[in-house]
């Protein structure tokens, strides 16, 4: 569909000073558990192929538009979603879809919002209003936001939950941020400047300096973990059949096939990383669970492909449920 061009001056509906007990508005609650049916075929199991890019390194006279905002926003989201993750007071709920939905979810929303609506772009927050295709249509770029991805994994304690923000222009994540707050590391990309890893931060000043204390991904061939057996990243809360069946084709084309478990966008962040080589989803996830690791994989040289329609994934469409996807 083609996007129209009068681009709506309203950033998200909901204010950045609302506190936080405000009951965010839950869409999607019909939403199917899966929008493919068929089981992966023999034919399109993954391989180890080339990366798409090996760019020189970038220009940094000038930062890329709205990266620093993006950052500073998952950093701060991060320290308020430290404050209860350490304190232990959860006030875990349900939402309309049986998924898990704390304080710290919302706190880390509104700090995000409160960043990002400076900016003048529409946002789409897990945790906040989710408005009509008729109006969204009309977005030619928007924030696409998670403020806590892989809340069970919070609530577990695990550590393995992230900060993903992500700007999307004409359906394609050009910009992505994941933070994970417990580990205090950071990846970030941009078309402009390509995909880094950045550890023990808290908080900084400028971005070409963060870039300059930064590893870019993927990693180097010396610093790989995984080297000599195919690696398979998967869910840890949400490993289906599908996947399972999937990860045994992979034996078959490769012979042994190391399984890793991660939580939340991790997993992108891995493939991202060329720590695994392949990440299969024959599982539900939303827009926001991936939009930001898409642009963090792309820039690195991977492909988040749409298992339905073999291309890479868009974003801001009718309906925000994923297909069914494959990183590699």
């Amino acid at each position: 569909m083609k996007k129209k061009n009068n681009q709506p001056s309203h950033r998200s509906t909901d204010s950045p000073n609302h506190r936080f007990p405000d009951s965010p508005n839950h869409s999607l609650t019909n939403s199917p558990t899966h929008r493919s049916t068929d089981s992966p075929p023999h034919s399109l199991t993954a391989s180890r192929s080339p990366r798409l890019t090996d760019s020189p390194p970038p220009r940094l006279t000038d930062s890329p538009p709205h990266l620093k905002t993006a950052i500073t926003a998952a950093l701060e989201a991060g320290k308020a979603i430290l404050d209860i993750y350490y304190s232990n007071e959860f006030d875990v709920e349900l939402k309309g879809d049986n998924s898990p939905l704390t304080k710290a979810d919302i706190a880390a929303h509104h700090v995000i919002i409160s960043y990002l609506s400076e900016t003048n772009i529409p946002i789409l927050s897990e945790e906040g209003k989710h408005l009509p295709y008729e109006i969204r249509s009309t977005w030619n770029t928007l924030w696409i936001v998670d403020p806590i991805d892989g809340t069970k994994e919070f609530i577990k304690k695990n550590g393995e939950f992230t900060v993903n923000i992500a700007l999307v222009e004409n359906q394609i994540p050009i910009l992505g941020v994941i933070y994970v707050p417990v580990l205090k590391e950071l990846y970030f990309a941009s078309k402009d400047l390509g995909s880094y890893k950045v550890k023990d931060i808290n908080e900084f000043t400028c971005i070409k300096k963060l870039t300059e204390n930064a590893e870019k991904l993927p990693l180097n061939e010396s610093t790989d973990l995984q080297k000599n057996e195919f690696t398979v990243v998967a869910s840890k809360s949400h490993l289906s059949k599908e996947t399972e069946d999937y990860i045994g084709e992979l034996e078959k084309q490769h012979g042994a096939v190391t399984t890793i478990s991660k939580g939340s966008s991790l997993k992108l962040c891995m493939v991202a990383e060329g720590q695994a080589d392949c990440y299969p989803r024959f599982a539900p996830t939303m827009e926001w669970d991936t939009a930001a690791g898409q642009a963090i994989c792309e820039q690195a040289g991977f492909q988040v492909m749409d298992w339905v329609t073999k291309k890479p994934m868009l974003y801001n469409r009718e309906q925000l449920l994923n297909n069914w996807f494959v990183v590699r």
